[in-house]
C-alpha cells in the first residue's frame, strides 16, 4: 500500500485514517492543468470513463426522444427521468454505507456489468421493433437501482486512484471528461436517431459498459490508495447525516444542489419541448441543443481546474448565475440566441457542480466520505426524480418558456437568499468600484464601529 494511504492520526477516534484535505490556493501552471492524469491508474480510469460517458449520453438522448415519439408526451419523458433517479432519492444513503464498507473497485465492476445487460436488453427491444414505453420505464428504474451503488463508490474511488494530493484536480478532470463526452454523445445520438434509429445507440452503450469493466480489471491494485473499510455498526447513516449537518461547507452546497437538482437539472426535458414545439428542429436539433450545453460545461470544467481558491461564496454565486442564464434563455427570440445562452448555462452549471463536489469532498474525512457523498448524490440525482415530471408537466400544459423560467428563477432566488444569509453571518459587504478594472466587484468584511 502506498505511504499516503496509511492511517493518519486525527481528533476523531471513530474515523482516524484521514483528515479533511487542505485547499490549495496557488494557481497551477498551464502544463499542470490535468496533472492528475500522470497517475497511471487514473489515466486508465479516465479513458474508460470518457468512453462510458459518450455512450451514456447517447443512450439518454436516444431514450428520451424515443419515449417522446412513442407517447407524444413530454410528461412521459419526465416520468422516465424520474424512474431513473427515484432510487437515489429513496435509497442513496444505503449506497454510501455500502461504499464505505466494501471495495469500491468491485462495486463498480458489478454495477457496470449490470448496466451492460440493461443496455443490451433495451437495444434488442428497440432493434426488433417490440419496444414500448413501459419497457423503457422498467429498464430506467432498474438502472436507477444500479446508480444507487455506482455513484457513491465512483466518487470515493477517485481518491483511491490519485490520493489526497491530486484529488481536486482529478475531480475537475472527471468533470472535463464528462462534459467532453456530453458534447460528443448527444451529437452522435442525434445522428444515430436520424439515420439508423435509437437501438444502435443502446447497443453502443452496452459495449461501452463492457469496456469500462475491462479498464477496471487492468488497474494496478498495488498502486491504489485504499483506505481501511468502515466497520459495521449501528447508526451509520445517522452518523453520516450528523457529520454533514455539522459543517457549513457541506450543508450549504447540499441545499443549493437540492434547488439546482429539482428545478434546473431536468433541463433535457425542457430542451425536448423546445426542440419539438418551439423551434421544430426534430431529433437532430435536440441533440444539438444538448451538445451546446455540454460545450459550455466543458469550458467550465477546464476553468474549474484553474480555480485558485475553493470558497463557499463562489459555489453559491455559480448556482445563481446558472439560474439567471436559464431565465435569460426563456426570453431568447430565436434558435441561435437560445443556443448561445445554452452554452453560458452549461458553463455556470458545471462551475457550480464541480465546486460543490470538491467542497463537500475536501471537507469530509475519508472514513465517512462514502456516506456523506451518497447523501449529496441523493439530493443531486434524487432531486431530478421530482423535477423531471414537474418540468415536463409545466412544459406540456403551460408552455416550454414558463417551464424554463421556473427552472432558472427558483435556483437564482435561492442563491440570492443564501448569499444574503452568509453575508450577514460573516459580516460581509458588497463593494462595487467601476474604476478598478481588475476587481470592479469585491466582497469585503464589515469593520466594527
Amino acid at each position: 500500500m502506498p505511504q499516503d494511504a496509511r492511517a493518519q492520526p486525527g481528533p476523531s477516534a471513530q474515523h482516524p485514517q484521514t483528515q479533511p484535505l487542505a485547499v490549495v490556493s496557488e494557481r497551477l501552471p498551464w502544463k499542470h492543468t490535468f496533472i492528475s492524469l500522470k497517475v497511471p491508474n487514473f489515466r486508465i480510469f479516465a479513458i474508460g470513463h470518457f468512453i462510458a460517458v459518450i455512450a451514456t449520453w447517447m443512450q439518454r438522448i436516444a431514450q428520451d426522444w424515443m419515449v417522446l415519439e412513442l407517447s407524444g408526451s413530454v410528461t412521459a419523458v419526465g416520468i422516465t427521468v424520474a424512474l431513473q433517479f427515484l432510487p437515489s432519492l429513496l435509497l442513496g444513503p444505503w449506497g454510501g454505507m455500502i461504499a464505505d464498507r466494501f471495495a469500491k473497485r468491485k462495486i463498480l465492476i458489478l454495477c457496470q456489468s449490470i448496466a451492460a445487460v440493461l443496455a443490451a436488453a433495451l437495444a434488442a427491444l428497440a432493434l426488433s421493433g417490440a419496444i414500448e414505453v413501459w419497457h423503457v420505464y422498467v429498464i430506467a428504474l432498474v438502472l436507477g437501482l444500479v446508480t444507487v451503488l455506482d455513484q457513491p463508490a465512483r466518487q470515493v474511488f477517485v481518491h483511491e486512484l490519485v490520493g489526497p494530493a491530486y484529488l481536486r484536480n482529478a475531480i475537475s478532470v472527471n468533470s472535463t471528461t464528462f462534459q467532453l463526452g456530453g458534447l460528443i454523445g448527444p451529437a452522435l445520438a442525434g445522428w444515430l436517431l436520424t439515420t439508423v434509429g435509437a437501438g444502435w445507440a443502446f447497443a453502443g452503450n452496452a459495449l461501452a459498459c463492457c469496456s469500462t469493466v475491462a479498464m477496471l480489471l487492468i488497474l494496478r491494485k498495488d498502486q491504489l490508495y485504499v483506505s481501511a473499510p468502515a466497520p459495521k455498526s449501528k447508526g451509520m447513516l445517522r452518523e453520516g447525516l450528523r457529520y454533514a449537518l455539522s459543517k457549513p461547507t457541506i450543508y450549504w452546497p447540499w441545499l443549493m444542489a437540492g434547488f439546482i437538482a429539482v428545478f434546473a437539472m431536468g433541463l433535457p426535458v425542457v430542451l425536448a419541448a423546445f426542440a419539438d414545439h418551439v423551434f421544430e428542429v426534430g431529433a437532430g436539433g435536440y441533440g444539438l441543443l444538448n451538445a451546446l450545453v455540454a460545450l459550455g460545461a466543458l469550458t467550465g470544467a477546464v476553468a474549474s481546474t484553474r480555480r485558485r481558491q475553493l470558497r463557499l461564496r463562489s459555489v453559491v454565486f455559480c448556482a445563481g448565475m446558472y439560474g439567471a442564464t436559464l431565465c435569460l434563455a426563456a426570453l431568447a427570440p430565436s434558435m441561435p440566441v437560445f443556443g448561445a445562452v445554452m452554452v453560458l448555462s452549461g458553463f455556470w452549471c458545471l462551475m457550480f457542480l464541480t465546486g460543490s463536489n470538491q467542497l463537500v469532498q475536501v471537507s469530509t474525512n475519508m472514513g465517512i466520505r462514502g456516506r456523506v457523498m451518497s447523501l449529496y448524490i441523493m439530493v443531486l440525482i434524487g432531486g431530478q426524480a421530482i423535477g423531471g415530471p414537474m418540468l415536463g408537466w409545466i412544459a406540456e400544459h403551460a408552455g416550454p418558456h414558463l417551464a424554463l423560467l421556473v427552472s432558472g428563477g427558483v435556483p437564482a432566488l435561492a442563491a440570492l437568499t443564501v448569499a444574503v444569509i452568509l453575508a450577514r453571518k460573516g459580516s460581509l459587504l458588497l463593494k462595487i468600484n467601476i474604476r478598478d478594472r481588475r476587481q470592479p466587484v469585491q466582497i469585503i468584511r464589515r469593520v466594527a464601529a
